[in-house]
């Protein structure tokens, strides 16, 4: 039986499922795929350190499990079977991938580690889709991952052992298998429970889906011009007569139109063929519109919604509206909006956070980024909104308003180093990993302010002793961007200009998001100063976020100074 309707585009392909595992032979089969099982003969021996995430690591692992197939296969009869199927499900805890154990012992260690904890299962996968011609194997490839997050209950010793001496984690990622015994191990489960059995069934649907039935262009326009709002549908009508649910629903296009694809020329070309009309600029409507989803965003993050949600969630809209003392037809429009943007979930019981709003937009949290939007919001809004004098007229057009510079009142400059605090606890141990600097003692975070990337290098490197150098009206708040009682180890504020007084010295320079402030000669005169300041053979790593949608944050390579 087909359960998945486009599981049936497959039933007349010669499909391979490069994995010896029965747990994804069993889950594919149940959903009606017809499929062959050739076990891959690649070496799973990629370094993981060279990925810059857990999920890159496990999506490289299945690509190259299946290519490895496909060649094979296709060597052997120089016929490649129509699509290959390659899948890698690992366990990470602490940024720390666990595969299948060694032995009892490395099985101990890894089920200790996860014992009444949260983790995450990834399952990177594969699809690649073959053509032979002329005796060529010509490839394309599809990827993507999943990602479950999993809760350990408090387990006892006797229990971790009874469980490893049944033999059952030896051949599991992470030490355990949740579809049996080990399902005794775990408290609670969120996101797809398959994808922790090993393959996750629903996204590869989505998958087959976007590949074999693309929708129809006059589909996707109409949902898209219906998933978010128009800006004038936030306009406050009375309160009086409306229902739980807010204004009721908003209008199916920016235009007033019913959002299908405009008229292109129809008519007679010169030799009297019809002209096809132009491509409908999907891309270029989304970039007009982005303005508006991010004041949604912006807005939500500053009526404190996802606070609400993630303390008190899922609710109402109306009960959303009391919370944040705002009208309940304006909060319904805004949490819809919020659902369209991926941000809310709803359901019969309410709006609730995902999980990336409760992580990163909630205002507490070790990975929150609510400063820095609220930055975004409150400053450099603000500020792009005289782009057009600042390109008329050049840069120093912009230069007398007053939120220009973050740090001339305490507030804006409480703002900018909330804002530069959460962004860079996000991306520090990134950054503090991406090269061995276990050769250095000493270090210099210039314009370092909260210490977020100095206390990451020091946690990183037993050896290194690292100076944060500052403005002394940014070191004098650093105390209130760290819990109390926080005693930096091997960190050391001191409070100055690189502009105007002596660095301090170090073996290694750090200028993290600094350069990018500046104009060319400031820059110039900056490095000039850092570079006199070098001894022979001092390290010097100007870091600019990069950001890239598969990699995560990039810091480009560095260079030493002599």
């Amino acid at each position: 039986m087909v359960l998945s309707p486009v599981i049936g585009k497959l039933l007349h392909k010669r499909v391979v499922l490069a994995s010896a595992s029965p747990r994804r032979r069993e889950i594919l089969s149940q959903a009606g795929l017809r499929f062959e099982v050739v076990p891959s003969r690649f070496k799973e021996k990629l370094d993981k350190a060279a990925f810059p995430t857990p999920y890159a690591y496990a999506i490289e692992t299945a690509k190259q499990k299946a290519l490895e197939v496909a060649s094979r296969m296709h060597q052997k009869d120089l016929r490649a079977p129509d699509v290959v199927i390659g899948a890698d499900t690992i366990v990470t805890i602490g940024g720390l991938i666990l595969e299948k154990p060694a032995d009892k012992q490395d099985a101990y260690r890894m089920l200790s580690r996860l014992n009444g904890k949260e983790h995450s299962v990834f399952t990177g996968v594969a699809i690649i889709h073959c053509c032979s011609e002329d005796g060529q194997l010509d490839m394309d490839v599809c990827e993507f991952h999943e990602e479950t997050m999993v809760k350990f209950s408090e387990l006892s010793e006797d229990l971790l052992w009874e469980y490893i001496d049944s033999g059952e984690p030896m051949d599991k990622a992470g030490g355990y298998g949740i579809q049996a015994l080990g399902g005794m191990l775990v408290e609670c489960v969120r996101g797809d429970f398959l994808n922790v059995v090993g393959f996750p069934l629903n996204h590869f649907c989505k998958k087959l889906v976007e590949l074999y039935c693309p929708p129809r262009r006059e589909d996707v326009q109409r949902v898209k011009h219906e998933s978010i709002p128009a800006v004038d549908t936030f306009e406050i009508a009375s309160d009086a007569a409306q229902g739980d649910e807010g204004c009721g629903p908003s209008r199916a296009g920016v235009d007033g139109h019913s959002g299908q694809a405009p008229a292109g020329p129809q008519g007679p070309d010169t030799n009297g063929l019809v002209e096809n009309p132009p491509p409908f600029p999907s891309d270029l409507l989304d970039l007009i519109d982005g303005f508006k989803a991010s004041k949604a965003l912006f807005t939500a993050c500053k009526l404190k919604v996802f606070d609400v949600l993630k303390e008190e969630g899922p609710l109402k809209a109306v009960d959303v509206a009391r919370k944040i003392n705002a009208s309940v037809c304006g909060t319904g429009r805004l949490l819809d909006v919020c659902v369209a943007l991926g941000l809310l979930e709803k359901t019969d019981t309410g709006y609730g956070n995902t999980r990336l709003a409760s992580r990163h937009l909630a205002s507490e949290g070790a990975c929150s980024l609510h400063g820095f939007v609220a930055y975004h919001d409150e400053h450099a809004w603000t500020v792009f909104t005289d782009l057009e004098s600042a390109v008329r007229q050049g840069p120093q057009a912009a230069a007398g308003r007053p939120e220009e510079d973050p740090s001339q009142s305490r507030d804006r400059r409480l703002r900018f180093m909330r804002a530069m605090h959460g962004l860079t606890q996000l991306t520090a141990r990134q950054v503090a990993t991406a090269f061995d600097l276990s050769r250095f003692t000493s270090a210099c975070d210039l314009g370092g302010c909260t210490g977020a990337l100095a206390r990451e290098l020091a946690r990183e490197y037993p050896r290194l002793k690292v100076t944060v150098f500052d403005l002394p009206e940014v070191i004098e708040h650093v105390s209130s961007f760290h819990p109390e009682g926080w005693q930096p180890e091997r960190l050391h504020f001191v409070p100055g200009d690189f502009f105007k007084d002596d660095l301090p010295d170090a073996q290694l320079y750090v200028l993290s998001r600094i350069l990018h402030d500046w104009a060319d000669d400031r820059v110039h005169e900056l490095l000039s100063r850092v570079s006199r300041s070098c001894k022979p053979g001092t390290f010097t790593g100007p870091r600019r976020m990069m950001l890239n949608d598969d990699l995560g944050p990039v810091a480009p390579p560095q260079r030493v100074v002599t």
